[in-house]
């Protein structure tokens, strides 16, 4: 069930981020790692991403990067990082 809902969640993230106008650099580099991000999870599974620095974290300076001025996203951003901790990932 918690892996279905992380589809989901992915899903509507994945949505929101193609909303998103990029201004400046710093976005746009936002911006593409949450959505390489999204498709390894999406494809592959947290398990099987061997990087220093884990999706979650990246996840949660995303958030910290968007909450002001794309509350939309933040609140995708932290529904996926609820349902990671759920999942243990």
């Amino acid at each position: 069930m918690e892996q279905q809902q992380l589809q989901e969640l992915l899903t509507k993230l994945h949505a929101e981020l193609e909303h998103v106008e990029t201004v400046d650099e710093s976005t746009v580099a936002v911006l593409a790692q949450l959505r390489e991000d999204i498709q390894k999870l999406v494809h592959e599974g947290d398990a099987h991403i061997k990087e220093p620095e884990p999706v979650s974290e990246r996840l949660g300076e995303a958030l910290k990067h968007f909450e002001t001025d794309h509350p939309r996203l933040s609140l995708a951003i932290q529904h996926v990082l609820d349902s990671l901790a759920r999942m243990g990932i």
